[in-house]
């Protein structure tokens, strides 16, 4: 990968200036180093690392940011400035998702920029640009932008301070220096200097201003300069103090607010908040290997030539529900549990859509969905009535499996279980108990589904002893 204009300022890309295959030798290595050491048993196969089809322009969804890269600076639209929680770096030349995405974040910040519009001040919570939220389906070209502001369109516009007001900021800046540092210790710091601005309501109508927005995007399409079409063109309110995304009400100000993505044959339906895995393709090389593991064509050939019981199968963590549609028709039920209930929303609908009957969604954390004796819990409290499980696919969050859950999980007693680990770490923690109680590691095997970052994924198939 060439170096980026932004390299040395940008924390995202990891692997700046290497090629990509040296980059999957380094990540299969500390794989091998990671994992080898808690694996028990020298009979199992550590595959070859499975790489992302794309390694550029792959990422389905990126969430930007405004704000500035200098005090009092010009309007910024881009990632944060690597170790600084402040700074915002201009990243419309970014590689990792597709060049219609740098194209759309530089006409927004040039529109903005010139209508003086102004970015929430994370300090003093005034202003009203936060986020800009890009999604483009990998299939089907179909893109989603959602600017996301906060309510406080009487404080949208920047203007220079009155004298008198930056004389007082500037009064009660140099006091607190004054009582925060000794006479000695004065000297090691830098003063600092007061805002130079405030921020005021815009002689224009909110509606008119994020109108203008959507129309500048329109034309991008119009005059050629992106490759995709819009599917809907969005504003979300968000007045959370956390620098965070968060949906407060979400106004469609063209076409709709979802577009739908294909994955080995099944659609899913895409909002610009709805978890999905961020490499479309990449999450194909990755269930590809779930169902590999799990016997997927074997199961279906061994099911087409007799009368073979099919199988109950558990997808515990399971986000969306796209492992549970994959397994379901080689199941007799296939059960998701998710604690996020949105994901779960989502998990029913696209099943609707696909025309899967035989799964059901449970929204709770699997600590709890679990009961003692392997019952299934209900978001109402009654019993599941589903069956146990005959193998489980594990994809849990970051963190791994919460110990109590672990043990719940083991006490099914299945022959097989897949771990699927978006933080390997997690998956070296987790396999030692999983060792105590009888399971053997048989494969293990790296997806790389970041491309440029320094994470990868990882599967485990164990079976019981």
């Amino acid at each position: 990968m060439e170096l980026c204009a932004n390299a040395e300022r940008c924390g995202g890309c990891f692997y700046q200036g290497k090629t990509y295959d040296e980059e999957l030798k380094i990540k299969e290595q500390g794989l091998h180093e990671l994992l080898e050491p808690v694996i028990n048993t020298d009979d199992y196969t550590f595959e070859e690392i499975v790489p992302s089809p794309i390694c550029e322009g792959y990422r389905n969804k990126m969430e930007f940011s405004f704000g500035d890269s200098e005090k009092d600076g010009p309007l910024t639209l881009g990632l944060h400035q690597k170790h600084s929680f402040f700074n915002i770096i201009n990243t419309d030349i970014c590689s990792l998702p597709h060049s219609d995405a740098n194209e759309i974040i530089r006409a927004t910040r040039e529109y903005f920029s010139k209508l003086e519009i102004t970015y929430e001040h994370k300090k003093a919570h005034e202003g009203y640009l936060r986020h800009l939220l890009f999604r483009r389906a990998i299939k089907t070209g179909e893109i989603l932008v959602d600017l996301v502001t906060t309510s406080q369109w009487d404080s949208a516009m920047r203007v220079i301070a009155p004298q008198e007001v930056y004389e007082e900021r500037a009064k009660e800046l140099s006091e607190w220096f004054n009582r925060r540092y000794s006479p000695k210790a004065q000297k090691k710091h830098k003063k600092p200097t007061p805002d130079k601005y405030i921020r005021v309501a815009p002689p224009m109508k909110e509606e008119d201003v994020l109108n203008g927005w959507k129309d500048t995007l329109l034309k991008l399409k119009e005059d050629g300069k992106i490759e995709g079409t819009f599917a809907g063109i969005l504003h979300t309110v968000n007045d959370s103090l956390a620098d965070a995304v968060t949906d407060m009400g979400t106004t469609v100000l063209y076409g709709q607010s979802f577009f739908y993505e294909e994955i080995l044959g099944l659609r899913f339906r895409i909002t610009p908040f709805s978890f999905f895995q961020t490499n479309s393709l990449g999450a194909e090389k990755l269930y590809e290997k779930v169902r590999e593991y799990a016997g997927f064509r074997e199961l279906k050939k061994e099911q087409e030539n007799s009368d073979v019981k099919k199988p109950v199968i558990y997808d515990l963590y399971s986000g969306t529900g796209t492992i549970t549609q994959l397994m379901s028709s080689v199941a007799s039920k296939a059960v998701g549990v998710e604690i996020v209930e949105e994901a779960v929303a989502a998990a029913r609908e696209n099943a609707e859509l696909n025309g899967v009957t035989n799964c059901d969604f449970i929204a709770g954390d699997v600590l709890k969905v679990i009961e003692e004796g392997g019952r299934l819990i209900k978001e109402d409290g009654s019993y599941e009535d589903a069956p146990r499980p005959d193998f489980i696919i594990l994809d849990p969050p970051r963190d791994g499996i919460h110990p109590k859950a672990l043990t719940k999980i083991i006490d099914y007693g299945v022959d097989r279980l897949i771990y699927v680990a978006c933080k390997p770490k997690s998956l070296a923690r987790d396999l030692v108990p999983l060792q105590e109680a009888g399971y053997k590691v048989l494969k293990l095997c790296p997806v790389d589904m970041f491309p440029r970052t320094n994470n990868c994924e990882c599967i485990a198939l164990l079976e019981k002893i």
